[in-house]
């Protein structure tokens, strides 16, 4: 039997973290035959992903430019697929998300009449501003997608608000947490290096454990300008009142989330505190270890609020929306926006409280079994041997 061939298009950490389990489990698939394309939007990011699950791409556009905006990205993205779908005509093209990859693809796809497939479907803060832009990125693609899959049950009754028909929904859980599972693995067996941490700080050092940690993330575009200028100082306070306690801030690569780092939370080789380590950016498997070792995660990520959970970190989001609902219903995250005040109180009391800790770390994560990728892939197979059928 021909194997069909399904096409991978993304260019992101987040997306790469969540398809790579998906691609994996797809290769072993006697009926469908995964095709890797990535646009690059975080190359450097995307490759420690990639080469963390062993997963290489058939083709890379390599899109990104300096300083480009939004629309050029969008044009440029738009007119990079079109000549990939033209030259490789897959029977199914899968992506996942929120970001101006998925948008693209989606668009072009539906240009080409080939089918579309959402991982990550349904999720929404129904306000078109925030997260920007990926709340209209996703909105969108969900008028042009064929198939959805929904992380939860939530996400599937906002897609059938918005009247996408029940038959093309399947809630899957979050393939997210297929890829922790596969992650915590790797670690356990081979602890990794962190580079930029002292040795005490380490996963493998032998009392790593007795150390408490707040690991921060942050890259939202609305946090730009004051949002994180009140973020540093809310570490920096922190940092202060907690001595004893060490802030670990892999810092992202743009140029707006790094300018105010260095200037309130001073270099890489020399922060304000010492309990503060400014790092780079990890690749995923040292990113999962230091996710592990935490108290606490401080973040404006969505897939931390998936993932953190899993490991019984309670997770303080620094943002006003979220379009993971579920998690704060079950009381695995708590928005904290970026007021500088906010935050400080909220991670003191986790930091001082241990009831408040416990009731935030024993809470259970709505995201799934760690089985998404098999009920994902069974619904495209079942879909393109329909497609067969009715040709």
């Amino acid at each position: 039997m021909e194997r069909k061939r399904v096409a991978f298009i993304f260019g992101t950490r987040p997306e790469a973290i969540k398809l790579c389990p998906l691609i994996l489990g797809m290769k072993n698939h006697a009926g469908l035959q995964p095709h890797v394309c990535v646009t690059g939007q975080h190359h450097e990011m995307l490759y420690q992903v990639l080469d963390a699950f062993g997963v290489k791409p058939d083709i890379d556009l390599s899109l990104m430019r300096p300083n480009q905006t939004l629309a050029d990205l969008t044009a440029r993205a738009i007119g990079s697929i079109d000549h990939y779908l033209t030259a490789n005509r897959p029977d199914l093209v899968i992506i996942q998300g929120d970001t101006t990859t998925v948008l693209t693809a989606a668009l072009t796809a539906f240009y080409h009449r080939l089918p579309i497939g959402q991982v990550e479907a349904g999720l929404r803060t129904w306000n078109r501003y925030s997260p920007y832009p990926e709340e209209m990125n996703r909105v969108l693609t969900s008028r042009l997608a064929d198939l959805h899959f929904a992380p939860t049950e939530t996400s599937k009754k906002n897609l059938l608000k918005e009247g996408v028909k029940e038959n093309r929904i399947f809630v899957t859980g979050n393939t997210v947490i297929d890829a922790l599972l596969l992650a915590i693995e790797r670690i356990k067996a081979n602890p990794p290096k962190v580079d930029g941490l002292p040795e005490m700080l380490q996963p493998a050092a032998a009392d790593s454990a007795t150390r408490k940690i707040v690991l921060i993330t942050g890259h939202r575009r609305e946090n730009f300008g004051k949002g994180f200028e009140d973020i540093c100082h809310a570490i920096v306070q922190l940092a202060h009142d907690f001595p004893k306690v060490h802030f670990v801030y892999p810092v992202h690569l743009n140029p707006n989330v790094r300018e105010p780092v260095g200037r309130i939370l001073g270099k890489f080789d020399s922060p304000v505190l010492p309990n503060i380590h400014l790092i780079k950016p990890l690749s995923y498997l040292p990113f999962v270890a230091m996710m592990n070792q935490a108290c606490v995660i401080l973040t404006d990520s969505g897939g931390v609020q998936e993932e953190a959970p899993s490991l019984g970190k309670p997770v303080l989001v620094m943002r006003d929306t979220t379009e993971r609902p579920e998690a704060l219903a079950a009381g695995t995250v708590k928005l904290v926006g970026t007021d500088k005040e906010n935050i400080i109180s909220n991670i003191t009391e986790l930091l001082t409280n241990r009831s408040a800790y416990d009731a935030m770390a024993n809470a259970a994560n709505p995201y799934g079994d760690g089985a998404a990728c098999g009920r994902i892939i069974d619904a495209c197979e079942d879909f393109l041997k329909k497609c067969s059928e009715n040709r």
